[in-house]
């Protein structure tokens, strides 16, 4: 066998390194060395600037460009809120679920309104209101973040009409 033949098939075989710019998805990530054809190198990914060749004055200017573009990680500073801030918002949520209107729209039980002897008796809803509707539209019509603990309704509210929901004010977790 001759040596120059093989010889011949290492230019064929032969891969570049280079640097990616951008990530590719079956090749790397951004700032990577990888090995490529230089044909796929040549004709895709240089003149897309896809990457680089890996030398020295690149290599420089990709580590430059992440030392600058990189996301630095800043501190996040923890504001406490003081007893008077605290304070302040439950007044103002006390004062707009006070003078607040709350409207749920719920169907009627058609047969037993139907059945009813008088107009006295009270009109019987299809489903009961509970209390996380009650909370959720509380934060939808209101704007006011309750917790469900807080409310007190002792059952569900079963007729039509107007009602008086008690709210409890949470303890000052300090």
């Amino acid at each position: 066998m001759q040596p120059l033949f093989y010889a011949c098939q290492g230019i064929r075989y032969r891969k570049l390194d280079v640097i990616l710019t951008t990530s590719i998805e079956k090749l790397g990530k951004v700032g990577e060395t990888v090995k490529v054809a230089p044909g796929y190198f040549r004709n895709h990914l240089m003149p897309k600037l896809l990457a680089v060749p890996n030398i020295d004055k690149f290599a420089y200017l990709i580590k430059e460009q992440r030392k600058i573009y990189q996301p630095k990680e800043e501190e996040v500073q923890v504001v406490t809120k003081n007893m008077e801030d605290k304070s302040k918002v439950y007044e103002k949520a006390a004062y707009r679920l006070l003078n607040g209107r709350l409207v749920l729209r719920r169907s009627i039980n058609v047969e037993k309104f139907r059945a009813q002897s008088t107009k006295d008796d009270p009109i019987e809803l299809r489903s009961p209101v509970t209390k996380d509707e009650i909370v959720a539209e509380v934060g939808r019509q209101l704007c006011v973040q309750i917790d469900p603990e807080n409310l007190h309704l002792p059952t569900p509210l079963e007729t039509f009409g107007l009602f008086d929901v008690q709210l409890r004010m949470p303890k000052c977790m300090c």
